[in-house]
């Protein structure tokens, strides 16, 4: 293997995880490019299993998020034997969420508000967090947590209150729901 370039190609997971060799519609993103985020989006970073970043896809999907942004090597969009996100995240119902694997993701977001979802001494416990308007959550590994240099990225920093730790998909979809909820309460007229 050769080094890591900084360009990647993209495309939605509904295509490139079907066994097919990279649709022409994919675009590379290189160091000079102009962003492609768009938030609100997600970000996990290197996630350590393929469903985790599958039902992270189901929940952006659920919520109306259009991106989901993961770093590392661990998890795969290509097609290799027994290298894909399972079934049912391969499903056409899914393909309005972009999953791309990127290791860079503050860059393409210029505009955002990285929030980490972290237990720490600054979060905020998500029961009383208010949500930015233009948010990126960011979250850690399934056997780890979001590394410094991702940390420093962040304005804010969200804690959910649970007895133990939860699954890395329960945590994207807790924090999803929570914003959908608070959300709806303020266009209601109840928040």
């Amino acid at each position: 293997m050769g080094r890591k370039k900084r360009g990647v190609v993209t495309t939605t997971i509904s295509r490139s995880l079907t066994g097919k060799e990279v649709p022409s519609g994919s675009s590379i993103i290189g160091k000079k490019a102009a962003p492609i985020g768009i938030a609100p989006a997600i970000v996990l970073t290197n996630p350590k299993y393929d469903h985790n970043v599958g039902q992270s896809q189901r929940a952006a999907s659920c919520y109306g998020i259009k991106q989901l942004w993961f770093t590392g090597n661990r998890v795969s969009l290509e097609p290799e034997k027994g290298k894909r996100l399972p079934r049912e995240e391969r499903m056409r119902g899914y393909k309005d969420v972009e999953v791309i694997q990127f290791d860079y993701p503050f860059d393409q977001f210029p505009n955002a508000t990285p929030v980490a979802v972290e237990i720490g001494p600054n979060s905020e416990d998500l029961v009383d967090f208010e949500h930015p308007e233009n948010p990126i959550y960011i979250f850690g590994p399934e056997d780890g947590s979001i590394p410094q240099v991702f940390m420093r990225h962040c304005h804010r920093f969200v804690t959910i209150p649970t007895e133990h730790c939860v699954n890395l998909s329960a945590a994207v979809y807790t924090i999803l729901y929570d914003r959908h909820a608070k959300l709806q309460r303020k266009l209601n007229g109840n928040g």
